[in-house]
């Protein structure tokens, strides 16, 4: 078959853009690039890998997952079945995170932690920008913190790795402090990919949605030095809930909820000067 035959093949079974994507993968080009050899043969392992990919795909398995790859604030970062998938929102807040640590802490090295790491995007992606950073990345999961360790290495980055539940029982103290933990209530509908595919571990947090943030901020304040950033990713209906649990626990601080690209409550920016 030549890459035009597998294309066509593709496209009878799923979206045309996905076709295209999974077999530029196997090729190890980009899909722009087909365009230029649609005559070229394709060998045959290839082609028998093409054709089990798709039949995935129809069975609703992530794009993400089959590839095993995903391109998040320009880096491509290994993803798996014991990952959550990196979305666009979560981009926003690291970019988000990345503006007020420059501004917090403009200069000098800074200690950071992102709580419920899954592939450590957040983390990985802001050492990357700001290498002065000394990161941290904390997941329960044994499986994605081996996810994460994959990807530091990939990205030629150092980090430390802690295997824990949140910040119980944990003494050390950060300056930044950045989770996208999970938010999902335990009866809320979801879409069926996400929810057929991605760790539960990683999604569902208790009848209110709240279980992560409560378990972080009940040791927070153990754990931030006195100068501090807290960062996290929430649901849209959540802002007023976690304010209320942060006054709770925090004196003298600022507060912030900034809006996603579609102007959903995403963003929490908690920290004191």
């Amino acid at each position: 078959m030549t890459v035009d035959d597998v294309i066509v093949y593709g496209k009878s079974k799923v979206h045309s853009d996905l076709a295209k994507m999974l077999l530029a993968d196997l090729m190890g080009i980009n899909s722009l690039e087909l365009l230029f050899i649609l005559d070229q043969e394709v060998d045959e392992e290839i082609v028998n890998t093409f054709k089990y990919r798709v039949d995935e795909l129809r069975k609703g398995c992530p794009i993400q997952y089959i590839i095993g790859n995903v391109n998040f604030c320009g880096n491509l970062l290994e993803v798996n079945e014991n990952v959550l998938i990196p979305r666009f929102e979560t981009e926003q807040l690291v970019k988000e995170t990345i503006k007020r640590i420059n501004l917090l802490f403009p200069s000098g090295e800074f200690d950071l932690i992102d709580l419920g790491c899954g592939s450590g995007a957040i983390g990985l992606s802001i050492k990357k920008e700001i290498e002065r950073a000394n990161i941290t990345l904390l997941d329960i999961s044994e499986e994605a913190l081996e996810v994460a360790k994959r990807n530091a290495e990939g990205l030629g980055l150092k980090a430390k790795f802690i295997l824990n539940d949140m910040l119980e029982n944990l003494s050390n103290q950060y300056d930044v402090i950045v989770s996208n933990p999970p938010y999902i209530k335990t009866d809320e509908e979801i879409e069926e990919i996400v929810k057929n595919n991605e760790p539960h571990l990683a999604l569902y947090a208790g009848v209110d949605g709240l279980d992560y943030y409560r378990k972080i901020l009940n040791h927070v304040k153990e754990n931030i030095k006195k100068k501090y950033l807290i960062a996290f990713e929430i649901g849209d209906t959540q802002k007023d809930a976690i304010f209320d649990l942060v006054s709770k626990t925090l004196t003298n601080y600022k507060i912030e909820c900034l809006k996603d690209y579609q102007n959903r409550n995403r963003m929490i920016f908690i920290y004191n000067e």
